[in-house]
């Protein structure tokens, strides 16, 4: 990938990559504890000091192939996007097993490796020779070894997982007028268990069973991924001067909070045609047929919850929920309970969706079906190069801004998500196969590199009224968290949003006038 495609990494996130082995990019991981003594436990060897410390937890990071391939054939991309979604699929079914073996795993050292990682290995290689297939059928270039190269997945500790130990940095779209450069003070890594798992065994040389990860549903969050807001200092930059081609206006649209309820599980970006191709559930609003078979014939076609009709565009996002023991519609469905999404689904009280302009150009019209994802729904083993997700409070907005932990709000506030959009675009595609090189971030001053050029920025906030969390001994009540792929622990740094642009009746034009000519439209 090139510098485009990422945001520019600070010294800790490049340590956060570091961290990660080199081909631990993401296709999800597998968690599991090793104990070598109970929660509570101590004595003079060291080895059981604290009960952070009781367990160790690992996971096995599976390279992101879809990362990788840049250069997929037009006529082999349907074919790829199924084989990359049965990847996804294979480590969602990998990480079950592990979660139903725990038994067999107290009693036998080898058996994560043996009847899980193996296995899985196998599972990748069959699926990336039918990656190569799809692609050289049409007559496109792929090296094979290196393709298969991918399919191993290896182990990572507790520090691994954490990407860059805590107090990440991250965010690099200064210009988007919604804090969007984000570091953060987060008071000491964020998947260190925080007293989480319940002990279960003295100490041994060999692992034993692995406990509850927190969470409802076991798969976390846990209480170190967690902050009182009031307790950060403050880590918003300034925002990038302005000159004088500076396109200042902007556009509002409102397309409603997803009251109605309009949810699935699909990723019709990055999975087309495939039934569950998420692995966790989504709001959407905006085009209200947004599935895995949709197209660009029947987006055009259908209905919108936005006021301004001619914005027939897809937004959405992965829900929030409140994981205080109660059940949703989802608990017995892939994508739900299944696959460890659970609690009670929030819907915003607020949902904005402005679109802005560039601190140093004009903008150019989004072109029509422009597809966008900003954020890795895979941070916890992809690492945090991707990372775009934005958590604060009511009242805290232009002050702190969270990458690597969920906010605790103080009592009137209420949680923020923020997402802000690549503004820059590569002039010719609307897609790309990692459905990442056609758009970029500009850079700290604002500027589009390499020939891309400066597109209206699509920003959201999102706002919700949830009763802040409480931590009592390395514990975590009325925990919220962001939906997932199960393997992810529900971390804040894998929030994530998507993007279809959908526009009739000339709007695309209308919203690049409006911040070009400096009004405030909607």
């Amino acid at each position: 990938m090139g510098r485009n495609t990422r945001k520019r990494r600070t010294p800790l996130a490049t340590k956060a990559i570091a961290a990660s082995a080199a081909l631990a990019l993401g296709g999800g991981g597998l968690i599991w504890a090793n104990f070598y003594a109970s929660a509570h436990e101590s004595n003079n060897s060291g080895q059981n000091q604290t009960k952070a410390a009781a367990a160790s937890v690992a996971t096995i990071a599976c390279p992101d192939v879809q990362q990788k391939l840049t250069n997929v054939p037009a006529k082999a991309q349907q074919g790829v996007a199924t084989e990359l979604a049965n990847l996804d699929k294979q480590i969602t079914e990998a990480y079950a097993r592990l979660a139903s073996t725990r038994q067999a795993q107290a009693g036998d050292a080898n058996f994560v490796q043996n009847a899980i990682v193996g296995p899985l290995k196998e599972k990748r290689a069959a699926t990336l020779d039918r990656i190569r297939i799809d692609i050289q059928r049409v007559g496109g270039q792929v090296d094979a070894a290196s393709l298969q190269a991918l399919a191993a997945c290896t182990t990572q500790t507790a520090n691994q997982t954490t990407a860059a130990g805590g107090n990440n940095q991250n965010g690099q779209n200064g210009q988007n007028g919604q804090n969007g450069q984000n570091g953060q003070n987060n008071n000491g890594g964020q998947q260190n268990n925080g007293g989480q798992q319940q002990g279960n065994g003295q100490a041994s040389a060999a692992p034993s069973a692995p406990a509850n990860i927190g969470g409802q549903a076991g798969n976390g969050p846990v209480a170190a991924d967690f902050v009182d807001i009031t307790k950060v200092q403050p880590n918003v930059p300034a925002k990038p001067q302005k000159n004088g081609n500076a396109s200042t206006g902007s556009f509002i649209t409102r397309c409603g909070v997803n009251a109605n309820k309009n949810h699935n599980t699909d990723n019709v970006i990055v999975a087309p045609g495939v039934t569950n191709g998420a692995h966790h559930l989504h709001d959407y609003v905006g085009n209200q047929k947004v599935n895995a078979f949709a197209n660009n014939n029947t987006l055009i076609a259908d209905q919108t919850s936005c006021q301004n009709q001619g914005d027939l565009s897809a937004y959405y996002w992965p829900v929030v929920r409140i994981q205080n023991g109660t059940q949703d519609f989802d608990q017995n469905a892939d994508g739900g309970g299944k696959e460890g999404n659970v609690g009670k689904i929030l819907t915003p009280v607020q949902a904005q969706i402005k679109y802005v302009g560039s601190p140093t150009s004009k903008v150019t019209a989004m072109p029509q079906f422009l597809r966008i994802i900003t954020g890795d729904a895979k941070t916890t083993t992809n690492g945090l190069a991707n990372a775009n997700a934005h958590w604060s409070c009511t009242g805290f907005e232009n002050k702190v801004q969270l990458t690597t932990q969920y906010p605790i709000c103080p009592q009137g506030s209420n949680v923020v998500r923020t997402f802000a959009f690549q503004s820059c675009w590569d002039g010719k595609n609307i897609d790309s196969a990692n459905h990442r090189t056609h758009v970029a971030f500009a850079d700290a001053a604002g500027n589009c590199q390499n020939g891309f050029k400066a597109i209206p920025q699509l920003t959201m906030r999102l706002v919700y009224k949830i009763n802040p969390p409480v931590l009592q001994n390395g514990q975590v009540k009325n925990a919220y968290a962001v939906d997932g792929f199960p393997e992810q622990l529900h971390k804040p740094a894998t929030d994530h949003d998507d993007f279809i642009a959908v526009f009739k009746n000339n709007l695309a034009n209308t919203i690049a006038n409006c911040i070009n000519t400096g009004r405030k439209c909607q």
